[in-house]
Order: C-alpha cells, then structure tokens, then sequence
C-alpha cells in the first residue's frame, strides 16, 4: 500500500526535523577554534534576522544590531571573524540535515509505492500488458549522463563524512555521530585551488563505483524477479554516460590527453568493481563447478588490473562465465544464483568502460576551423562566401590530410578528440565513446561540420561508428530545430549514416539556456513544442528520434520534479529512451545513496514505460490547450524580456549579486562565461552562475517571472476557466506550476527589500517583487491552496528548514557585498569579498537543486 502523504510528513518529523534539533544542539555547544559558544550565539543571530527583516531592517541594521547588543567587540577584524565562524558553523549544518534526510530515505519515501518498478510490474500483470512490457524493454532505456558542472560545493572528503554520518544516524549510534560532527568541524570546505577536469572525473568516478554500480544491479534483479519474461530482454535498461574530461565546450583545460586518461581511469574503475565483486563470489560459491569457474573470472580481472602482459579480457567473456556459473547453480538448488544474476547485469550494462563518454564542443569552433583550412587550400578559396548547401557540398570532399595548425592547440585538439574516439573505442569497446554533443547549433552546417571532421581525421564514412548530436538551447534555435533536422534528412550523405547507426537520431535539448533566454514558461514550452515538431519531421523521415534532455539541479534548469515531466509527455513526443544530464548538487542530493540512486532512477523508468503503456488523455495536449499554452509562454515571455531589458539587469547581476565570485569558489574547471570578453555579457554568461546568483539572491527570477503576469491576462481574456481545466487535466502543466511554486518557495525578498527605494536598482527590484507577489496570488487561485508546495507536505517542511538554516548566510553575503560597495577604501575589502563567496557554499548546498 503507497504511502499516504500525511504518514510521510509524519515520518519527516521523527527522523529528520526532531533529530536536527536534537543533534544541532548538540553540534552547536562543541567549540571549535579559538571562539567558544559560537554555536549558541548563530541561534541568536537567527532569530535576530527573523525579527530584524520582519521589521524591513536591512542586512546591515541587522548585523550592527547584534553585534552591539550581543558581543563586546570593538574592532571590525574581530566581527568579521565572527561572521566567517558563523558561515562555518551553518555549512556544517546543512551538511548535518543532508546527512539526517539521507539516513531517513527509506522511511519517508514509499521504496516500493507509486512510481518504483514493484509498483509498474504489479500494474501490467492486473493490466495483462506483458507482451507490450517487454516490447516497451527492448526498445527503451534510461540514460543518465553525469556532468561536471560547477553546482557541487562539498569537497570529496565533506561528501565522505555525510556517507558516514548517514549510516551513523541510521542506528541512532549517538557516540560516533559526536565523532563525525567534531570531524566535519575540522574539516576544511574550502577547495585552495581549482579542479582540473581529471579530478572532476575522479570526484564523479566515486559514485559510479558506490552508487550507480549497485543500484543499477538491483534495478535489473527486481525486475528479473518480479517480472520473468524480462528474461527476453536483450537490451541495456540502464545506460551511464559521462562529461568531465571530455566536455570541451569553453572549457580550455580539458585535452585530448585529459580525454584519453578519463577513459582509461573508468575502463579500470569498472574491473576493480567487477573484481571486487568476484572475490566476494569467490568465497560464495565453493561448491564443484561453479568455484572453478569463479576463480577462473577473478584471476582474469585480476591479471587485467595488475599485470600489464595479461590478455584484455572481453565483455563476451564475462557474460560467458557468468552464465556457465548459472547453469552450475540452477543444478544446485540455485544457492546464491541471485548474486551471479547481478554481476552479470551489471556487466551488461557498464561494459568495460563504466560509463561513456560523450565528446562535447561548442559550433563556433568548428566553424572557425574549418575557415582556418582555406588558406592551406584544403577547402575552396570562396568557401566563406559559399552558401550553406556549397559549404556542405566542400566538407564532404574531405578527407585525411597533412593539416598545418601552427600554435593553435585549440585547433589541433579539436581534430586530436575525434581520433581519440577510436581509440577508445578499440580499447573499451564502441560503446565507450560513441556521441559527440555539439552546443550552440543553429544550422545543418554545424552538424554536417562534425560530419566532416570525422572523415578529416581518417574514418570511413562507411565505418562511422559514432553519433552526431545537436543541441538546441536557444527559444531561435529550439523553433528552427525541426527546419535544419529536415535539412540532415534530406542530405544523402547524412542520410547514409544514419541508416548506418540504425536509422536513429539522438537531439539534445537545453532547458538551461533555453530558461536563461526566455524565462522559465516560454523556455519549457518551446522544448515541448521542439520534442513535439521533431517527433514528427523524424517519424515522416523514418527516424527513431531520442531526446537528451540538459537538464540542471533547479526548475529553472529543467530540474525539479523531473519524472514527473516523462510521465506527461503523451503520444505527440518520442519516448523511445529517457536521456538526461544529472550534474554537481543533484548527482548527491538524488543519488548521493543507493537507496536514492535506486528509487530516482526506478521513477523515471516507470515514467517512460507508463507514459507509452498506459498514457490517458492527461498525457497529451488538445490542439485548443496547445494554443492557450502557447499564449501564455508568449505573455510570459513578454515580461522577462522586459525584466532583462531594463537598464539596471547587468548591473544589478554584477554588484549586488555574488556572481562575480562564482569562479572564485573553486569547484569547477570551466569559467563562468564563454568567450574572453573582459565585461560582463548575458550572451556569454553561462546559465549555471546566472540561475546560482539569483538563487543567492534569493530571488529565483528564473523559476517565475512572467507567469504571474501571463496568468492575469489569462484571466482579463476571459480564460480563467481554460487555464484551470489545463491544471486539472494536463500533468505537463500541473508539473510546470509545481516546479514553479518550488522556486518561488525558495524566495526572500525582505532579504533585499533595503534596495526598494535605491535610485539606480529600486524600478528593478520592484518590478521582479511585483512579479513574485502576483504570482503567489494566481498560484494560490489556481490551486485552491493558501500556501506554496501544500500539495507536498514532507518536500515543503524540508525546504522551509533548509531555507531557515541558511537566513543567517544570506544575510552575512549581502552584508557582505554592501560593505564591499559602499566602503571603497576599506582595508577590509579582501575580507569581505571572501566571506561573500564562503556563504555561496552553505547556501548553495543548504538549496540542493539550487544552481
């Protein structure tokens, strides 16, 4: 029986808002460093930010007044210092409520309930849908590709601590808790020097290997079990794919070196998984036959890990031994069959390269390239004057040739990655390396470009063993995508290779950019109309499209409620795989355990196969609901582009919003923006420092503004009564207002209100409050409901928790960056700025799909 909601939110209560309280207090009386009762004065200073911003004062009243009235320090350094002692104290405790929410998975989320695959399996026997289940099987997968984006703030060792500490409050083993908090108080957050994409990889690595490994095994093992005929199954259910070391676009540190390393580090990542996995076997199965055998595998995986003469061993011989085992053991009373069962899956879906990685680099490059070829008269004189379809026609020639680069590495790696693709593939297999991701493509020219450099680099056209996909993020480029895929189906050599790779084209889609460009309504209805448009420009071709979608942590971001957008897809939009990218907060916070890792990834295989085996009417928008969406994206997108217009936005992005201390927190390898410009440009900022600085801000602009707007003209129409059949009767829709309320329940504009009446940022200020307020009252008029999230109890207890423990670090930042405005010769602006960016950690980390 699922779990009620109220049973849920119950459940929170006891194991993670009771046990904070009681472990925070006990956290908060250890002394750390040279200032004793720290702890006890944090809580004083958050009720002093509770009552101060109650009565409109401004961070910096707020501060002052504490400061006077409850310590005797007269110099600046010394408050400063306490400020920083304070901003320590409340990163450990967003960790102490991550590690409590961790511990306590299982207890407030229904494991085998709505949307897990216990709960799918028990619906298609009542349904008698198996002969379609296992079509659905063959011919779908849940693709999750880990991303190295900077969101994740928490050091590997932090990470390690929470581990521990969740299996620790677990128990209720009070002692070692107490030992892991005195820990985690002298551990440092603090990274001193950036990551380089090879330590990127090796951070993510560590789930792969503690996570993903095991999760995907018991995935395949339900279903076995509580499905037989998956059995017939030949198809990898579970794919991983991979980012760091591998993903150039604007990232200058990452070489084709850096690529080829990553490779072999996951290659050996996935043999000391299978090899630990085999010893334990090993001491299993000591029965005649199936021992032999075992140790046959292990001595295998051994001598591949350590002698470096042994003989590769192969994917097909894994499964072979594996298999010979599991005819051992179905003579012998099928003692620990379940076991070998898994291994095999898990072989089966990690191969001999654990997770594939996925070549990415940015259009403008490729063009540049290739212009760089017409004075070494490898392509046409004229070839920049050519239009598009003698430009395709000139790369088509191409082929492998002596190409002067001089000192441009760029340009030399960028032909480097192609052939490093078939080296991994010759040492990890075709599926180690197999997808190059091509952002900011606007033209059939982009793709046909990479098209063109493969055969530059040496492969056959014939031979072509990788898949070109386009990645569409701008709302321009998401409405022209279906006019350029027609274009590449239309080109015979395009339409050659696709035969080659199965007839099957894979597209990605940005909700990122897409949400930076055109606010979160019309961003989320342009991929929905893209997927819906592409769907049907592939099917006339006699394409199997995929959709990849670049999803973040936060709604803004395409995050949020993520399942929940699979399920809503209807029967207009391909459903043949679920593809998403999972990055930085969101890798810990959805798949931080195996019990998380394992429900998350069980919701949205239930999504896609219940979305194409039971999709009801809900599932697919009417032509007349098609149109009142699209009207309001449009009135929504009016209002953003407004916003962004003002003459203030960039300013305000610039000095009153952490942004510019974004590449000094030191968690990733790419810069904040693309391109070398000197000053700050929305065209190249990236959309991660953009959403992460509003979220700092607490202001979410990008999880709202415009909708509040385009739901008031709504109702002025005359449609009120059509929006609230569309709540009703679409879940895409209900699931945009859900993620919607998510991002604005994360707001605090009392926060910045001291700038209300500012003469160059009061308009703005005003106008994104406005919006906020009229969107809360049409939310609530929409839903019925008084507050934002109450259709989510448990989700909505633990935002406003996490929301409070952090009150006191966006004050201390906004103070922080006032201080830093307003006080130009203060011998302390090295200070501040610091403390400015140490409060992005706990505030990034306290919101979990904030950035």
């Amino acid at each position: 029986m699922s779990q009620l909601p109220s049973a849920a939110l119950q459940e929170f209560k006891n194991h993670v808002a009771l046990k904070f309280q009681l472990y925070n207090s006990l956290f908060t009386s250890l002394p750390f460093h040279r200032i004793e009762k720290t702890g006890v004065l944090l809580s004083l200073f958050l009720l002093q930010c509770e009552e101060g911003f109650g009565k409109k004062q401004s961070p910096a009243e707020i501060i002052n007044n504490f400061l006077q009235k409850n310590t005797s320090y007269e110099k600046e350094e010394d408050w400063i210092d306490l400020l920083f002692r304070f901003v320590q104290y409340s990163e450990r405790q967003v960790v102490l409520f991550d590690a409590l929410e961790d511990a306590a998975f299982t207890q407030v989320n229904d494991v085998n309930g709505p949307g897990t695959l216990k709960q799918l399996c028990a619906q298609i026997s009542q349904m008698h849908k198996e002969n379609d289940f296992v079509k659905k099987l063959n011919d779908f997968a849940v693709r999750i590709v880990l991303t190295a984006h900077p969101t994740q703030f928490y050091t590997g060792e932090v990470l390690g601590i929470i581990n521990d500490l969740s299996e620790a409050l677990k128990t209720d083993d009070t002692e070692l808790v107490n030992i892991y908090l005195q820990q985690l108080g002298r551990t440092p957050f603090l990274k001193k020097q950036k990551p380089t994409p090879y330590d990127e990889a090796i951070s993510l690595l560590w789930f792969l290997e503690n996570v993903f490994y095991d999760a995907a095994g018991n995935i395949m093992s339900i279903l076995k079990n509580d499905f037989q005929e998956s059995e017939n199954v030949k198809h990898a259910l579970i794919q991983m794919g991979f980012w760091p070391g591998a993903d150039r676009d604007g990232n200058p540190f990452v070489t084709t070196e850096i690529t080829l390393k990553v490779a072999e580090t996951l290659h050996f990542g996935i043999l000391r998984s299978y090899h630990k996995n085999a010893r334990w076997l090993k001491r299993r199965l000591t029965f005649k036959g199936a021992h032999e055998l075992i140790t046959q595998l292990e001595k295998r995986l051994y001598d591949n890990l350590y002698n470096n003469a042994a003989e590769r061993i192969t994917q097909a011989e894994i499964k072979k031994i594996l298999e010979e085992i599991i005819v051992v053991l179905k003579a012998n009373n099928n003692l620990f069959i379940e076991d070998v069962y898994k291994l095999l899956f898990k072989s089966e879906i990690f191969g001999l390269y654990f997770a594939s990685l996925d070549i990415r680099q940015e259009s403008t490059v490729h063009a540049k390239f290739f212009e760089s070829l017409v004075p070494q008269k490898i392509l046409p004189e004229n070839y920049s004057n050519l239009d598009e379809s003698k430009k395709v026609s000139a790369l088509l020639q191409l082929h492998k040739t002596e190409i002067s680069f001089g000192d441009n590495e760029l340009f030399a790696d960028t032909l480097k990655s192609v052939e490093a693709v078939k080296t991994i593939q010759q040492q990890n297999g075709r599926l180690a390396c197999h997808r190059y991701v091509i952002s900011q493509c606007n033209s059939a020219l982009n793709v046909m470009e990479v098209y063109a450099l493969f055969l530059l680099a040496g492969w056959k056209k014939e031979n072509l063993t990788v898949d070109i996909v386009p990645l569409f993020e701008t709302i321009d480029d998401l409405a022209n995508a279906s006019a350029i895929m027609k274009k590449l189906y239309s080109n015979t050599a395009y339409r050659q290779h696709l035969k080659l790779r199965r007839n099957t084209q894979t597209i990605m889609l940005g909700f990122s950019d897409g949400t930076k460009d055109g606010g979160y309504l019309m961003a989320n209805w342009s991929i929905y109309k893209a997927k819906e448009e592409l769907t049907g420009i592939s099917k006339n071709y006699g394409i199997n499209v995929i959709f990849f979608d670049g999803r973040g942590g936060p709604p803004a971001r395409g995050g949020g409620k993520t399942h929940r957008f699979y399920a809503s897809m209807g029967h207009d939009i391909s459903n043949k795989e679920i593809q998403l990218t999972v990055q930085g907060q969101t890798v810990s916070s959805n798949f931080g355990t195996i019990e998380s890792a394992q429900f998350n990834i069980e919701q949205l295989i239930n999504a896609g196969i219940s979305n194409e085996l039971f999709s009801s009417k809900e599932n697919t928008l009417s032509r007349s609901e098609e149109r009142l969406l699209k009207q309001l994206s449009e009135d929504s997108y009016e209002a953003y582009i407004q916003l962004k217009n003002n003459p203030a936005f960039v300013d305000y992005l610039a000095e009153i919003s952490p942004l510019r201390f974004y590449s000094e927190t030191n968690i990733g390898s790419r810069p904040t923006k693309r391109g070398k410009t000197s000053g700050l440009s929305l065209k190249d900022l990236r959309a991660i420092p953009f959403v992460g600085a509003f979220s700092q801000l607490k202001q979410n602009v990008t999880g709202y503004y415009g909708v509040g707007t385009a739901l008031k003209k709504a109702d002025q129409y005359g449609k009120w009564r059509n929006v609230q059949q569309l709540y009703k009767g679409s879940l895409f829709f209900k699931t945009l207002i859900d993620n919607c309320e998510m991002a604005m329940m994360k707001c605090f504009f009392p926060l910045t209100e001291y700038l209300s009446h500012n003469t160059h940022y009061g308009k703005l200020w005003n106008m994104m409050h406005s919006e906020y307020k009229l969107t809360v009252q049409y939310l609530q008029k929409l839903t019925g409901n008084e507050t934002l999230m109450a259709n989510y109890p448990v989700e909505h207890s633990s935002v406003s928790m996490r929301e409070r423990i952090v009150l006191p670090l966006v004050t201390i930042q906004q103070y922080a960056l006032m201080q830093i405005r307003e006080v130009k010769d203060s011998p302390y602006k090295e200070k501040y700025e610091k403390l400015a960016m140490r409060c992005s950690f706990g505030i990034i980390n306290a919101g979990r799909n904030s950035a």
